[in-house]
């Protein structure tokens, strides 16, 4: 959980510092750059620790529908819904990401919810919507393809929530690539003349990136790897409103009330899907993969010569047992589930 926090304050905290540049750098622009930004962040851990062969060949294929859902067809299907829809309705319908990834999660990649989880989604959810709530809103062919663009980036967050082989620096490199591109693209064709930004701003745009998009994936891959896309994702949509609250403190804007509303509804639905683990006997297979992990969780048991007792990272192999304790649906607690629980 600490570092899909992480992961939305980084978030949330880049978002007052987009803004500020926003005046200055067309939107698509900025959001190729920041996305860029991110790929730059990681490729010093990207050269020291290049994928291997075997991870490649293993996780090509989720990676690819990843970085193509999130970074190009995401990215497209917002431009052409831009074009056709109110800023208002816009706000608002970036609110269904969350919705799209818990739904996804729950029925194309079988994460286990329980009640708590559906709870705290819809909590989150309203709270953003409370939060962008402009009169005018509509429902539109724009408002369509916006929608479409969420599940788009409900497919990126589920599939990469799974991805076990390639790190999540080799992740976030290749969608900051891909997005960071398509975007850039897809902005320098819709912006027209772009003579007036600067170098600073360029620059500018590619720190925020590095930090708010860059290091903040990274985080939330990790997160997602030991909650599962759908917890992670309820704690990170709460990057808006850690937004606010830099707002209210850093730059003195005014606190509405329906802010505070917002806010009081999105800390109660992350706290509810906090606790949200269950416990029920479960066999685990043979699997072999690579994460980051301990040695003190009761599933990887396998020895080390120097001895090694903090959290790191190498290929291992799990071997097949049974056991019960209480979990979520971590990478290796994907199974079935016959009955609800919470």
């Amino acid at each position: 959980m600490t570092r899909c926090l992480l992961a939305a304050v980084l978030f949330g905290a880049s978002a007052p510092a987009a803004s500020r540049l926003a005046g200055d750098v067309p939107v698509l622009v900025l959001a190729g750059l920041l996305y860029l930004g991110a790929g730059l962040a990681v490729l010093p851990s990207v050269v020291r620790s290049a994928p291997t062969r075997q991870a490649l060949q293993r996780d090509w294929r989720p990676a690819s529908v990843a970085v193509i859902a999130g970074g190009a067809v995401g990215p497209a299907l917002l431009v052409a819904g831009l074009a056709r829809t109110s800023a208002a309705t816009a706000s608002i319908l970036l609110n269904l990401e969350l919705a799209a990834t818990v739904l996804l999660a729950a029925t194309i990649f079988r994460e286990h919810l329980g009640r708590r989880v559906a709870t705290g989604a819809v909590l989150v959810t309203a709270a953003g919507m409370i939060l962008v709530w402009e009169p005018g809103a509509e429902l539109s062919v724009g408002a369509l393809l916006i929608a479409a663009a969420c599940l788009a980036w409900g497919v990126d967050n589920g599939v990469t929530a799974k991805i076990d082989q390639l790190s999540p620096e080799h992740v976030v490199f290749l969608k900051g690539a891909v997005a960071g591109g398509a975007n850039l693209m897809l902005g320098l064709a819709f912006a027209g003349d772009t003579s007036g930004i600067s170098a600073g701003a360029v620059v500018a745009a590619l720190a925020v990136g590095a930090a708010g998009y860059g290091a903040s994936i990274v985080l939330w891959v990790k997160g997602a790897r030991d909650l599962g896309a759908a917890r992670g994702q309820v704690i990170f949509a709460t990057a808006p409103f850690i937004g606010v609250l830099i707002a209210w403190v850093v730059l003195s804007e005014a606190v509405a009330w329906v802010q505070l509303v917002a806010v009081a509804l999105a800390a109660t639905g992350v706290a509810v899907s906090i606790e949200s683990a269950h416990e029920h006997d479960h066999r685990h297979d043979t699997a072999e993969h690579e994460h980051e992990h301990s040695h003190d969780d009761d599933h990887h048991d396998h020895q080390h010569e120097d001895g090694v007792d903090r959290r790191h990272t190498h290929q291992h192999r799990h071997q097949p047992r049974l056991h019960a304790h209480p979990h979520v649906p971590d990478l290796h607690h994907r199974h079935p589930h016959s009955e609800r629980t919470s």
